[in-house]
């Protein structure tokens, strides 16, 4: 079972448990033998482009992440091995600042949450029914970044099925754009776990521990990872790596359990296809 996540979060993206020390997140880590891990919070934007309350952390917070994180990694030197990380999103126009965020962190995760439209206005891929036009959009904007050398990974890349009914010509097309260039630019994949988590053990923002019998019921709501999405990266050449995507107390503790059901969704015919990164 994978033994690092580079997915991980804290209390200053607004919107993960306010009462989770970064410390305590490390500690979960430890516990369940994990041997190396990356904090990638919500990037702090240096022109305020995402202007919705409690999506991240504001640029003056940046350093003192990074002192808390790189404190850490010292901390815990023997027992684990921590990195410090952004999650991003890629728009056009903001290619230095994101560049300059690179620049003073150990790895970026590209996390597309939305596109400008026509009217350079942000269209949120998770909220909305997205046109095909934009999200043939998001797809060219996660290529450009790879295109660019922004990204070391590319976080939950079927996010878009959250507001799609149906997986046609469309979407298949906006797989095939990001899995060719995840392709060629030798750029991984992540299969993110949080959406199962949501479904199951954090339905109705609550951690429950109902058996593994009445959380499997649920799998049918969760919009990603997406089947289809992951049949067609099983033909590319593309490495391939779960992303826990952590923003509460508990979550790290249920990462065997919540790839499991990943697995399940996917179908083992299809995971046993994909080139998994093994660290």
């Amino acid at each position: 079972m994978q033994r690092f996540n580079y997915h991980s979060h804290t209390y200053r993206c607004g919107h993960a448990d306010f009462d989770m020390t970064d410390e305590e997140y490390v500690q979960e880590y430890i516990k369940m033998g994990f041997k190396k891990v990356a904090f990638t919070d919500h990037c702090p934007e240096k022109n305020k482009i995402d202007k919705r309350n409690d999506m991240r952390m504001e640029y003056t917070e940046r350093k003192e992440y990074l002192s808390s994180v790189k404190s850490l990694k010292e901390k815990y030197a023997d027992k684990i091995q921590i990195e410090t990380g952004y999650e991003v999103e890629y728009l056009p126009g903001e290619e230095e600042n994101l560049k300059e965020l690179k620049g003073e962190t150990d790895k970026l995760i590209l996390g597309q949450h939305f596109v400008y439209d026509d009217n350079k206005n942000l269209v949120i891929i998770r909220k909305t029914d997205i046109p095909n036009e934009e999200l043939l959009r998001y797809a060219e904007y996660i290529k450009k970044a790879m295109e660019l050398g922004i990204p070391d990974i590319i976080a939950h890349p079927d996010l878009f099925m959250l507001a799609k009914e149906e997986f046609g010509e469309t979407e298949a097309k906006t797989a095939k754009i990001i899995c060719e260039a995840a392709e060629k630019y030798n750029i991984p994949l992540e299969i993110n776990l949080n959406n199962i988590f949501a479904h199951t053990y954090y339905e109705h923002r609550k951690l429950n521990d109902y058996p593994i019998e009445i959380q499997r019921t649920k799998l049918g709501r969760v919009g990603y990872p997406c089947k289809d999405f992951w049949k067609i990266a099983s033909k590319y050449n593309i490495k391939v790596l779960y992303g826990a995507d952590i923003h509460r107390r508990g979550q790290i503790l249920l990462f065997d359990k919540l790839v499991s059901f990943a697995n399940e969704i996917i179908g083992e015919e299809i995971i046993s296809k994909l080139k998994f990164i093994e660290e």
